[in-house]
């Protein structure tokens, strides 16, 4: 009978691999407000702001690998005896390209885009823009919960 092994992560684990994280000195946050690129009210007052902000988080995603921890991970679930879930709190998608496949993102992703309509979820793996609107008329967003959702 297989063991179940969860694992909880954070910034922490991505930080390795280069992707910046929110809270530290030099962090996103630094730059930008909260309240100005990660609520549902900053997204209707100025979305292009907030789609260029998660457009380059995307963009930084890209260009990073999954680092040892992220693939020692995943080697756990090729063991024989782990069932491996990874909870984690981070956006981007370092856990699935290091070869896990069961990863709870907690607070979204960023290759993934939904509609302000309906909420139904599309993959995005370019740039999302004002004026990119999904099968059922809605503007895409970041799949990404915001402070206050």
């Amino acid at each position: 009978m297989k063991k179940n092994l969860i694992i909880l992560t954070g910034a922490g684990i991505s930080a390795e691999s280069g992707i910046k994280t929110f809270r530290d000195a030099d962090g996103l946050w630094e730059n930008h407000r909260i309240e100005d690129v990660a609520t549902p009210e900053a997204f209707r007052r100025n979305p292009a702001l907030v789609l260029e902000f998660y457009n380059q988080r995307r963009a930084q995603a890209r260009t990073v690998a999954p680092n040892a921890a992220h693939q020692a991970i995943a080697e756990f679930e090729k063991a024989a005896h782990w069932t491996v879930h990874v909870i984690t709190q981070n956006v981007d998608d370092l856990h699935e390209r290091a070869g896990s496949s069961r990863v709870l993102h907690l607070h979204g992703q960023l290759n993934q885009s939904r509609s302000v309509k309906t909420g139904r979820v599309y993959s995005c793996e370019g740039d999302i823009n004002e004026g990119d609107c999904c099968p059922d008329g809605g503007q895409l967003r970041p799949h990404i919960v915001w402070f206050g959702e």
